[in-house]
């Protein structure tokens, strides 16, 4: 059953998750929702770039740090973790000069440090994506509204004790929102059944 409190409903357009208000006025924001919010992705340089996006989230709206994505892979190699796991320290003063991402020396070092780890953790095991998506649940929990879930503490709590940082379950959850590990589509959401089918074809690496 369609439960309308937890969908956007634009004059003209389909049914979408609620959270689509917050960029009803911004195509791009619209268009992330629509094409790839919840997409399974088994690229692991696509990984790694949201692994960092939602670091540097954290506290902050998805809408900021969409309109930043360009600058944010301009400033970091196109998030070529190979590269980024080289910068130094005259590279972490260097972004944090710029303007157009997120200034926080914290996000920035965690960035780093986890493209130093994520080529650790290939080593170990193959892909990033081998490793990530050994995390998903058997099946999707109803979890809608729900900002951490057992598969989001288990990722964070490995992660953890591998080095990797701003990596917490909140974190995690959204991360796996984003690369299609869950559908947390909302029932009656236009994008929904195309996720669903996109996940049942999709290749487990």
């Amino acid at each position: 059953m369609n439960d309308q409190t937890n969908l956007y409903l634009a004059a003209g357009g389909p049914p979408r998750c609620r959270w689509c208000a917050a960029g009803a006025d911004w195509p791009p924001y619209v268009d992330y929702h629509d094409q790839e919010w919840g997409f399974p992705v088994d690229e692991d340089k696509r990984l790694f770039e949201k692994l960092c996006l939602e670091g540097f989230q954290s506290g902050l709206s998805w809408r900021t740090i969409l309109a930043k994505r360009v600058a944010f892979r301009q400033a970091f190699a196109g998030f070529d973790f190979k590269k980024v796991a080289r910068f130094t320290a005259a590279d972490v003063e260097r972004l944090l000069q710029d303007a157009g991402i997120v200034r926080h020396r914290g996000k920035i070092e965690a960035a780093i440090n986890n493209a130093q780890r994520a080529l650790e953790l290939i080593e170990e095991e193959g892909s990033l994506a081998r490793y990530l998506w050994r995390f998903e649940p058997a099946a999707t929990p109803d979890v809608l509204g729900q900002t951490e879930t057992a598969a989001s503490k288990a990722l964070s709590k490995d992660l953890k004790k591998r080095g990797w940082k701003f990596v917490g379950p909140t974190t995690m959850h959204a991360f796996m929102q984003s690369m299609g590990m869950v559908n947390d589509h909302a029932e009656g959401c236009h994008a929904r059944a195309k996720v669903d089918a996109a996940l049942r074809k999709f290749k487990r690496p």
